[in-house]
Protein backbone atom coordinates (compact mmCIF):
# COMPACT_ATOMS: atom_id res chain seq x y z
CA UNK A 1 0.00 0.00 0.00
CA UNK A 2 1.43 3.22 -0.85
CA UNK A 3 2.12 5.90 1.90
CA UNK A 4 0.88 9.81 2.12
CA UNK A 5 4.34 10.45 0.98
CA UNK A 6 4.26 8.10 -1.58
CA UNK A 7 1.26 9.37 -3.09
CA UNK A 8 2.99 12.67 -2.90
CA UNK A 9 5.80 11.40 -4.84
CA UNK A 10 3.70 9.90 -7.62
CA UNK A 11 1.87 13.10 -8.42
CA UNK A 12 5.29 15.21 -8.68
CA UNK A 13 6.36 12.71 -10.77
CA UNK A 14 3.43 13.19 -12.67
CA UNK A 15 3.81 16.98 -12.87
CA UNK A 16 5.96 18.78 -15.52
CA UNK A 17 7.43 22.00 -16.32
CA UNK A 18 4.68 24.17 -17.84
CA UNK A 19 5.41 25.47 -21.95
CA UNK A 20 6.70 22.03 -22.79
CA UNK A 21 5.40 20.19 -26.14
CA UNK A 22 6.54 16.80 -27.31
CA UNK A 23 8.34 14.14 -25.38
CA UNK A 24 11.23 11.67 -27.13
CA UNK A 25 12.51 9.05 -24.78
CA UNK A 26 15.95 8.21 -24.24
CA UNK A 27 17.59 5.76 -22.08
CA UNK A 28 14.00 5.90 -20.24
CA UNK A 29 14.30 9.53 -19.39
CA UNK A 30 11.52 12.06 -20.81
CA UNK A 31 13.14 14.85 -23.01
CA UNK A 32 10.28 17.58 -23.76
CA UNK A 33 11.06 20.54 -25.71
CA UNK A 34 10.04 24.28 -24.30
CA UNK A 35 7.93 25.98 -26.83
CA UNK A 36 10.73 28.47 -27.18
CA UNK A 37 13.55 26.35 -28.04
CA UNK A 38 11.11 25.61 -30.85
CA UNK A 39 10.35 28.94 -31.80
CA UNK A 40 14.53 29.28 -32.02
CA UNK A 41 15.14 26.23 -34.13
CA UNK A 42 12.56 27.51 -36.61
CA UNK A 43 14.57 30.70 -36.71
CA UNK A 44 18.08 29.38 -37.29
CA UNK A 45 16.51 27.31 -40.29
CA UNK A 46 15.14 30.60 -41.67
CA UNK A 47 18.42 32.49 -40.74
CA UNK A 48 20.15 29.15 -42.90
CA UNK A 49 17.71 29.21 -46.02
CA UNK A 50 18.33 32.98 -46.63
CA UNK A 51 21.91 32.29 -46.62
CA UNK A 52 24.19 30.26 -48.79
CA UNK A 53 25.82 27.00 -47.74
CA UNK A 54 27.43 29.20 -44.68
CA UNK A 55 23.92 29.24 -43.06
CA UNK A 56 22.97 25.73 -43.27
CA UNK A 57 26.78 24.87 -42.10
CA UNK A 58 25.89 27.59 -38.68
CA UNK A 59 22.14 25.88 -38.39
CA UNK A 60 24.06 22.25 -38.25
CA UNK A 61 26.77 23.80 -35.79
CA UNK A 62 23.82 24.88 -33.37
CA UNK A 63 22.01 22.09 -33.86
CA UNK A 64 25.12 19.86 -32.93
CA UNK A 65 25.53 22.18 -29.94
CA UNK A 66 21.99 21.84 -29.15
CA UNK A 67 22.73 17.89 -29.15
CA UNK A 68 26.52 18.16 -26.44
CA UNK A 69 23.71 20.20 -24.03
CA UNK A 70 21.49 17.55 -24.44
CA UNK A 71 24.36 14.56 -23.78
CA UNK A 72 25.64 16.99 -20.83
CA UNK A 73 21.85 16.92 -18.91
CA UNK A 74 21.73 13.20 -19.44
CA UNK A 75 25.18 12.51 -18.25
CA UNK A 76 23.61 13.89 -15.28
CA UNK A 77 21.01 11.95 -15.51
CA UNK A 78 23.21 8.59 -16.29
CA UNK A 79 24.89 9.44 -12.65
CA UNK A 80 21.44 10.02 -10.78
CA UNK A 81 20.47 6.68 -11.63
CA UNK A 82 23.31 5.37 -9.99
CA UNK A 83 22.52 6.95 -6.87
CA UNK A 84 18.44 5.76 -7.02
CA UNK A 85 17.46 9.30 -8.20
CA UNK A 86 15.12 9.15 -11.27
CA UNK A 87 15.27 12.25 -13.79
CA UNK A 88 11.82 12.88 -13.93
CA UNK A 89 12.77 14.76 -17.35
CA UNK A 90 15.10 16.89 -19.45
CA UNK A 91 13.51 20.21 -20.90
CA UNK A 92 15.23 22.14 -23.76
CA UNK A 93 15.18 25.98 -23.38
CA UNK A 94 17.08 28.00 -25.87
CA UNK A 95 19.77 28.50 -23.62
CA UNK A 96 20.70 25.26 -22.10
CA UNK A 97 18.71 22.46 -20.72
CA UNK A 98 17.18 21.46 -17.21
CA UNK A 99 17.41 17.78 -15.84
CA UNK A 100 14.36 17.69 -13.05
CA UNK A 101 15.32 14.85 -10.45
CA UNK A 102 12.47 12.65 -8.16
CA UNK A 103 14.42 14.53 -5.13
CA UNK A 104 16.96 16.56 -3.88
CA UNK A 105 20.40 14.74 -4.10
CA UNK A 106 22.91 14.47 -0.95
CA UNK A 107 26.12 16.77 -0.30
CA UNK A 108 28.60 13.67 -2.13
CA UNK A 109 25.45 12.76 -4.50
CA UNK A 110 25.64 16.16 -5.85
CA UNK A 111 29.08 16.67 -6.01
CA UNK A 112 29.49 13.56 -8.74
CA UNK A 113 26.43 14.30 -10.91
CA UNK A 114 27.02 17.91 -11.15
CA UNK A 115 30.76 16.51 -12.46
CA UNK A 116 29.19 14.53 -15.31
CA UNK A 117 27.82 16.98 -17.40
CA UNK A 118 30.63 19.00 -17.56
CA UNK A 119 32.80 15.96 -17.96
CA UNK A 120 30.68 14.96 -20.85
CA UNK A 121 31.48 18.08 -22.66
CA UNK A 122 35.00 17.55 -22.49
CA UNK A 123 34.80 14.23 -23.20
CA UNK A 124 32.66 15.60 -26.78
CA UNK A 125 35.61 18.03 -27.56
CA UNK A 126 38.82 15.55 -26.48
CA UNK A 127 37.45 12.66 -28.84
CA UNK A 128 36.86 15.69 -31.48
CA UNK A 129 40.10 17.04 -31.32
CA UNK A 130 41.84 13.48 -30.95
CA UNK A 131 40.37 12.38 -34.46
CA UNK A 132 41.16 15.58 -36.22
CA UNK A 133 44.86 15.41 -34.70
CA UNK A 134 45.13 11.08 -35.96
CA UNK A 135 43.85 12.83 -39.41
CA UNK A 136 46.30 15.37 -39.60
CA UNK A 137 43.81 18.10 -39.41
CA UNK A 138 45.43 20.00 -36.14
CA UNK A 139 43.23 22.51 -34.80
CA UNK A 140 44.24 25.90 -34.29
CA UNK A 141 42.23 28.60 -33.23
CA UNK A 142 42.65 31.04 -35.99
CA UNK A 143 40.51 28.10 -37.72
CA UNK A 144 37.55 28.68 -35.24
CA UNK A 145 36.85 32.20 -37.06
CA UNK A 146 36.80 30.77 -40.35
CA UNK A 147 33.37 30.49 -41.71
CA UNK A 148 34.22 27.66 -43.97
CA UNK A 149 31.99 24.31 -43.32
CA UNK A 150 35.56 22.38 -43.04
CA UNK A 151 35.73 23.80 -39.53
CA UNK A 152 32.49 22.48 -38.80
CA UNK A 153 34.20 19.61 -36.36
CA UNK A 154 36.49 22.14 -34.93
CA UNK A 155 33.97 24.72 -34.35
CA UNK A 156 31.73 21.87 -32.41
CA UNK A 157 34.81 20.80 -30.37
CA UNK A 158 35.61 24.59 -29.37
CA UNK A 159 31.50 25.01 -28.35
CA UNK A 160 31.38 22.01 -25.91
CA UNK A 161 34.83 23.57 -24.52
CA UNK A 162 32.94 26.53 -23.76
CA UNK A 163 29.93 24.33 -22.79
CA UNK A 164 32.27 22.83 -19.87
CA UNK A 165 34.37 25.98 -18.56
CA UNK A 166 31.10 27.87 -18.76
CA UNK A 167 29.14 25.33 -16.28
CA UNK A 168 32.12 24.99 -14.12
CA UNK A 169 32.19 28.58 -13.04
CA UNK A 170 31.25 28.51 -9.37
CA UNK A 171 28.45 30.15 -8.71
CA UNK A 172 25.11 29.38 -9.10
CA UNK A 173 22.68 27.94 -10.92
CA UNK A 174 25.78 26.68 -13.12
CA UNK A 175 27.35 22.74 -12.09
CA UNK A 176 30.04 24.74 -10.63
CA UNK A 177 27.94 26.28 -8.50
CA UNK A 178 26.19 23.19 -7.34
CA UNK A 179 30.11 21.71 -7.06
CA UNK A 180 30.67 24.29 -4.64
CA UNK A 181 27.77 23.80 -2.49
CA UNK A 182 28.43 19.96 -2.25
CA UNK A 183 31.51 20.50 -1.04
CA UNK A 184 30.68 23.64 1.37
CA UNK A 185 27.72 21.48 2.56
CA UNK A 186 30.02 18.40 3.53
CA UNK A 187 31.39 20.57 6.53
CA UNK A 188 28.59 23.39 6.62
CA UNK A 189 24.72 23.54 6.69
CA UNK A 190 22.76 22.67 3.51
CA UNK A 191 20.99 25.71 3.50
CA UNK A 192 23.77 28.00 4.26
CA UNK A 193 26.12 26.13 1.80
CA UNK A 194 23.29 27.30 -0.83
CA UNK A 195 23.45 30.66 0.19
CA UNK A 196 27.14 31.47 -0.41
CA UNK A 197 27.38 29.76 -3.50
CA UNK A 198 23.98 31.97 -4.60
CA UNK A 199 25.69 34.56 -3.80
CA UNK A 200 28.71 33.45 -5.54
CA UNK A 201 26.08 33.08 -8.61
CA UNK A 202 24.40 36.62 -8.11
CA UNK A 203 27.96 38.42 -7.76
CA UNK A 204 28.73 36.40 -11.14
CA UNK A 205 26.00 37.52 -12.61
CA UNK A 206 26.46 41.05 -11.94
CA UNK A 207 30.21 41.09 -13.69
CA UNK A 208 29.47 39.23 -16.44
CA UNK A 209 26.27 41.52 -17.46
CA UNK A 210 28.34 44.92 -17.10
CA UNK A 211 31.18 43.37 -18.99
CA UNK A 212 28.26 42.22 -21.64
CA UNK A 213 27.42 46.07 -21.55
CA UNK A 214 30.50 47.41 -21.98
CA UNK A 215 31.60 45.29 -24.73
CA UNK A 216 28.31 45.74 -26.49
CA UNK A 217 27.66 42.05 -25.78
CA UNK A 218 23.86 41.93 -25.81
CA UNK A 219 23.73 38.02 -25.96
CA UNK A 220 26.26 38.32 -22.64
CA UNK A 221 23.67 40.36 -21.05
CA UNK A 222 21.04 38.24 -21.62
CA UNK A 223 22.88 35.37 -19.95
CA UNK A 224 24.24 37.30 -17.29
CA UNK A 225 20.23 37.98 -15.95
CA UNK A 226 19.17 34.62 -16.11
CA UNK A 227 21.79 33.47 -14.12
CA UNK A 228 21.09 36.17 -11.64
CA UNK A 229 17.19 34.96 -11.86
CA UNK A 230 18.64 31.20 -11.23
CA UNK A 231 21.04 32.41 -8.23
CA UNK A 232 18.13 34.78 -6.85
CA UNK A 233 15.69 31.56 -6.91
CA UNK A 234 18.16 28.98 -5.40
CA UNK A 235 18.82 31.82 -2.84
CA UNK A 236 14.90 32.03 -1.71
CA UNK A 237 14.62 28.78 -1.69
CA UNK A 238 17.47 28.11 0.72
CA UNK A 239 16.24 30.58 3.02
CA UNK A 240 13.16 29.23 2.89
CA UNK A 241 14.30 25.66 3.96
CA UNK A 242 16.02 27.04 6.60
CA UNK A 243 12.96 28.43 7.77
CA UNK A 244 11.12 25.52 7.41
CA UNK A 245 13.60 23.04 8.78
CA UNK A 246 12.76 21.26 11.87
CA UNK A 247 8.75 22.55 11.82
CA UNK A 248 5.78 19.82 11.19
CA UNK A 249 3.42 20.56 8.43
CA UNK A 250 0.69 21.19 11.17
CA UNK A 251 2.60 24.18 12.41
CA UNK A 252 2.08 25.52 9.00
CA UNK A 253 -1.56 23.83 7.65
CA UNK A 254 -4.46 26.10 7.34
CA UNK A 255 -6.83 24.84 9.91
CA UNK A 256 -9.80 27.08 9.17
CA UNK A 257 -11.32 25.79 5.73
CA UNK A 258 -14.51 24.64 4.52
CA UNK A 259 -15.58 21.59 2.38
CA UNK A 260 -17.82 20.43 -0.39
CA UNK A 261 -20.21 17.68 -0.13
CA UNK A 262 -20.23 15.02 -3.11
CA UNK A 263 -23.53 16.26 -3.61
CA UNK A 264 -22.96 19.77 -4.07
CA UNK A 265 -23.09 21.56 -7.38
CA UNK A 266 -20.78 23.92 -9.28
CA UNK A 267 -23.05 26.68 -8.07
CA UNK A 268 -22.19 25.75 -4.86
CA UNK A 269 -18.80 25.61 -4.69
CA UNK A 270 -18.94 29.03 -6.96
CA UNK A 271 -20.81 30.33 -4.16
CA UNK A 272 -18.14 29.29 -1.40
CA UNK A 273 -15.60 30.75 -4.02
CA UNK A 274 -17.22 34.29 -3.73
CA UNK A 275 -17.75 33.88 0.08
CA UNK A 276 -14.09 33.05 1.19
CA UNK A 277 -10.51 33.45 0.26
CA UNK A 278 -10.29 29.73 -0.04
CA UNK A 279 -9.60 28.59 -3.71
CA UNK A 280 -9.24 25.17 -3.35
CA UNK A 281 -11.91 22.79 -1.65
CA UNK A 282 -11.81 18.92 -0.41
CA UNK A 283 -14.45 17.38 -1.49
CA UNK A 284 -16.40 15.10 1.01
CA UNK A 285 -18.85 11.87 1.14
CA UNK A 286 -19.80 11.51 4.95
CA UNK A 287 -16.65 11.21 6.76
CA UNK A 288 -14.53 10.22 3.51
CA UNK A 289 -12.20 13.01 1.22
CA UNK A 290 -13.48 11.69 -2.12
CA UNK A 291 -11.61 14.45 -4.26
CA UNK A 292 -10.42 17.59 -4.53
CA UNK A 293 -11.83 20.78 -6.15
CA UNK A 294 -9.66 23.70 -7.35
CA UNK A 295 -10.47 27.27 -8.27
CA UNK A 296 -8.88 26.32 -12.61
CA UNK A 297 -11.72 22.96 -12.46
CA UNK A 298 -14.43 24.99 -11.05
CA UNK A 299 -14.20 27.25 -13.47
CA UNK A 300 -13.59 25.55 -15.94
CA UNK A 301 -16.43 22.76 -15.32
CA UNK A 302 -18.54 26.48 -14.80
CA UNK A 303 -18.05 27.45 -18.65
CA UNK A 304 -18.57 23.73 -19.95
CA UNK A 305 -21.20 22.32 -17.65
CA UNK A 306 -22.96 24.53 -16.30
CA UNK A 307 -23.47 25.78 -12.59
CA UNK A 308 -26.36 22.49 -12.22
CA UNK A 309 -23.13 20.31 -12.97
CA UNK A 310 -22.09 17.90 -9.41
CA UNK A 311 -18.71 18.64 -8.18
CA UNK A 312 -18.18 15.81 -8.10
CA UNK A 313 -17.67 15.21 -12.47
CA UNK A 314 -15.22 18.23 -11.87
CA UNK A 315 -12.81 17.08 -8.78
CA UNK A 316 -9.71 16.05 -9.18
CA UNK A 317 -9.35 12.04 -6.99
CA UNK A 318 -5.69 12.04 -7.49
CA UNK A 319 -4.73 14.78 -4.94
CA UNK A 320 -1.87 15.04 -2.82
CA UNK A 321 -1.87 14.24 0.61
CA UNK A 322 0.33 15.22 3.29
CA UNK A 323 0.96 13.54 6.97
CA UNK A 324 0.95 16.43 9.60
CA UNK A 325 3.94 14.89 11.50
CA UNK A 326 6.23 15.40 8.57
CA UNK A 327 8.87 17.96 8.04
CA UNK A 328 8.01 20.73 5.86
CA UNK A 329 10.70 20.54 3.95
CA UNK A 330 9.87 16.84 2.91
CA UNK A 331 6.55 18.16 2.21
CA UNK A 332 7.44 21.33 0.17
CA UNK A 333 8.43 19.15 -3.11
CA UNK A 334 5.11 17.26 -2.42
CA UNK A 335 3.13 20.15 -3.69
CA UNK A 336 4.46 19.39 -7.02
CA UNK A 337 5.00 21.68 -10.07
CA UNK A 338 1.50 22.11 -10.99
CA UNK A 339 -0.25 21.65 -7.16
CA UNK A 340 -0.75 24.72 -4.97
CA UNK A 341 -2.84 22.88 -2.38
CA UNK A 342 -2.29 19.43 -0.83
CA UNK A 343 -4.67 17.88 1.67
CA UNK A 344 -3.34 17.20 5.75
CA UNK A 345 -4.28 14.01 6.75
CA UNK A 346 -3.84 11.75 9.79
CA UNK A 347 -5.11 8.35 8.08
CA UNK A 348 -8.29 8.73 6.69
CA UNK A 349 -8.99 11.86 8.85
CA UNK A 350 -8.72 15.55 7.32
CA UNK A 351 -6.88 17.81 9.63
CA UNK A 352 -5.92 21.12 7.32
CA UNK A 353 -4.56 22.28 4.12
CA UNK A 354 -1.40 22.99 3.02
CA UNK A 355 -1.17 25.51 0.15
CA UNK A 356 1.87 27.39 -1.18
CA UNK A 357 0.18 30.95 -0.06
CA UNK A 358 -0.15 30.05 4.05
CA UNK A 359 3.60 28.64 3.23
CA UNK A 360 4.95 31.74 1.77
CA UNK A 361 2.76 33.59 4.89
CA UNK A 362 4.28 31.15 7.71
CA UNK A 363 8.18 31.50 6.05
CA UNK A 364 7.09 35.19 6.37
CA UNK A 365 6.37 35.35 10.00
CA UNK A 366 9.21 33.01 11.52
CA UNK A 367 12.00 35.61 9.63
CA UNK A 368 10.96 37.59 12.11
CA UNK A 369 11.20 35.84 14.59
CA UNK A 370 7.64 34.22 15.63
CA UNK A 371 6.89 31.15 15.81
CA UNK A 372 2.99 30.26 14.78
CA UNK A 373 0.85 28.90 17.16
CA UNK A 374 3.50 29.75 20.17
Amino acid sequence: METETQKGQASRADSRIPGTVGVVRIAGVPVRFHFTFLLLLVFLVVVGAGGRDTGWWYVLYVLALFGSVLLHEMGHAIVSRRYSIRTLEIVMFPIGGVARLERNPRPREELWIAIAGPAVNLVIAGLIIGVLVHTGTPPSLAALDDPRAANLWLKIAGGNLILALFNLLPAFPMDGGRILRSLLALRRPEEEATRIAAGAGRFLAVALGLYGLLSMNFMLVFVAFFVYLGAAQEGAVAAGRMYMQGAPVRSAMVTDFRTLSHGDTIRDAANLLLATSQQDFPVVHGEQVVGMLSRTALLKALASEGPEAYVAGAMDREFVRVSPDIDLTEALPLLGQSKACALVMQGDRLLGLLTSENLAEYILVRRFGLRPGK
